[in-house]
């Protein structure tokens, strides 16, 4: 089995409203999965099902080869961590305190490798240099920054227990700049080829294309096409998701600047 989150006809309602229909979606290990789709689609919703932080209305997903669901929160952090769309925190937390929280009671890690853990985790994060610095007086990016260093840590710390681990990023990149964009994918794809199963909701279509090995678009609550980018960048399948024409595989016609990072142009 290389799934390591499994729904399974996966469907939630609220108030009688269905906001995800019949969904069925493997996070596998060592791979990348980036859901995308317009505003409405609840993405967000599809990734809190497959956390854990809500149950499905009907479906089941399993961790491995269990129930979601009958997983106590203690054993289940030992399996999967999670960086969500809107964080809040209103305790005057410095920023290592943020990424310790992520550790804490996790595995079997000593007082010194968790200050060692939570420093690496941070560099791979671009944000050592804010290590002692109040949370709250952060930007919105170096906020974003830190928290994904916090779930690097989970799994760091969850890997000397258990072998298997699932992360999942709500928007990850929102509010950064290019560079840290790019830093962000490029470490959490390292995480993947690790063997970590990834699930990442992600807005802009080329970081989703260049970054996922396998691509679910959602559409009003439902997967309606998923497979490698390739079979997903298809115009006319785009044009009924995002209901705009969008040119696949071509140069633009204008004389209009185009800019992609040059690596992009030489690494495949």
């Amino acid at each position: 089995m290389t799934a390591i989150l499994s729904a399974r006809q996966v469907s939630y309602s609220l108030r009688r409203r269905p906001l995800v229909d019949g969904v069925s979606l493997d996070i596998e290990a060592g791979r990348m999965t980036i859901l995308i789709g317009p505003n409405g689609a609840d993405k967000s919703t599809l990734v809190r099902l497959m956390s854990g932080e809500l149950r499905p209305t009907s479906g089941l997903i399993f961790c491995d080869d269990e129930d979601l669901a009958r997983i106590w929160p203690e054993r289940l952090a030992l399996r999967r961590t999670v960086m969500t769309q809107a964080i809040q925190v209103s305790s005057p937390f410095l920023t290592h305190e943020i990424v310790r929280l992520g550790v804490d009671g996790i595995g079997r890690v000593s007082a010194r490798e968790r200050a060692r853990l939570v420093e690496r985790c941070l560099a791979s994060a671009d944000a050592l240099p804010l290590v002692s610095q109040s949370y709250a007086t952060l930007s919105g990016g170096e906020q974003r920054r830190v928290q994904f260093a916090r779930p690097l840590a989970q799994i760091e710390a969850a890997r000397t227990v258990h072998d298997r681990q699932a992360l999942l990023l709500d928007e990850p990149v929102a509010n950064l700049d290019l560079s840290h964009q790019l830093a962000l994918l490029d470490a959490a794809r390292a995480v993947a080829r690790r063997g970590v199963a990834v699930l990442a909701v992600l807005h802009d279509f080329n970081l989703a294309s260049r970054y996922a090995d396998v691509l679910p678009l959602m559409n009003k609550g439902a997967i309606v096409a998923c497979g490698e980018p390739t079979s997903i960048q298809r115009s006319d399948l785009l044009l009924d998701v995002f209901a705009i024409d969008l040119a696949v595989g071509t140069t633009l016609a204008a004389e209009k600047p185009l800019v992609i990072p040059s690596r992009w142009l030489i690494d495949g």
